[in-house]
């Protein structure tokens, strides 16, 4: 008896919040279909700028997987956009094929993300002893500014675009002629090195003003955290908004559960 007088009392306050749960799932399930859109364009830009950075510097990267992350941020960006446009019919029309769809594309989704932001936090950490090594035998290897070897043209448009000079500052320069045993005159850097304000700059070490001062190794990784990172995040915080929507999905199944299966509904045995 007691507990059926507990149950009893429990009824009204059930009833309360039910009135104010399905609405504001509603609400939220629609408003996160437009965050889900946003987040697209943002999970394109990531993507973009991991593909770019990898074939504007490829020269210096030993295998292609760099890539992997940014496709996957990409293809994970164009599956938001029908994601996006489900969540916002939803909370508008209940349709349990599109709540079965939405339901499916985040899992979708959830799987590439994971996938890209775990590569993208590995590659990070990966990348830095790896770029020491590649950039390290290209610019011993450099040939002149006027060279067509492909690894000297990659290391004359790292420091133009990088605004760089050298592995680690431009004095590698002095250090490779020496390696080398070369000693004719004046040791100079690659015109690359020179700063643009300065047209009759030559590479003379002596006017070291007239060099970029930074190495290319430093602002290289830079650039790549700071790419691998922006996809890391982008990910994750994408990947909560999916949970919170799938939350709101499932509050909304809950009230109008697939047909199919109400045969099992013990109320039926009964």
């Amino acid at each position: 008896m007691k507990g059926v007088r507990y149950s009893a009392s429990l009824q009204p306050l059930y009833c309360t919040m039910e009135s104010w749960v399905r609405p504001l799932a509603r609400v939220l399930l629609a408003l996160l279909g437009l965050i889900l859109w946003g987040a697209a364009a943002a999970l394109v830009f990531g993507g973009a700028f991991v593909i770019l950075t990898y074939k504007n510097y490829k020269s210096f990267f030993w295998d292609c997987f760099l890539l992997v992350p940014g496709w996957l941020a990409i293809v994970s960006a164009f599956l938001l956009l029908p994601t996006g446009a489900l969540a916002i019919c939803i909370s508008t029309r209940n349709s349990r094929y599109q709540q079965g769809t939405f339901m499916y594309l985040l899992v979708v989704l959830l799987c590439l993300e994971a996938s890209s932001a775990v590569l993208a936090h590995v590659y990070s950490d990966r990348m830095s002893s790896e770029l020491n090594c590649t950039m390290g035998h290209l610019f011993h290897q450099y040939n002149g500014t006027y060279s067509h070897h492909p690894g000297s043209r990659a290391v004359d448009v790292i420091q133009r675009q990088l605004q760089c000079c050298g592995v680690h500052n431009y004095t590698d320069w002095a250090k490779a002629a020496a390696s080398r045993h070369v000693h004719t005159g004046n040791i100079c850097a690659p015109e690359s090195c020179c700063k643009e304000t300065y047209s009759d700059c030559t590479g003379d070490m002596h006017r070291s003003e007239q060099l970029f001062q930074e190495g290319c190794l430093r602002k290289l990784g830079y650039r790549l955290q700071f790419v691998m990172g922006y996809v890391f995040w982008c990910c994750v915080v994408v990947g909560c908004l999916e949970a919170l929507a799938a939350i709101s999905n499932g509050i909304l199944l809950k009230h109008r559960p697939f047909q199919d299966f109400r045969i099992l509904d013990s109320a039926t045995f009964s």
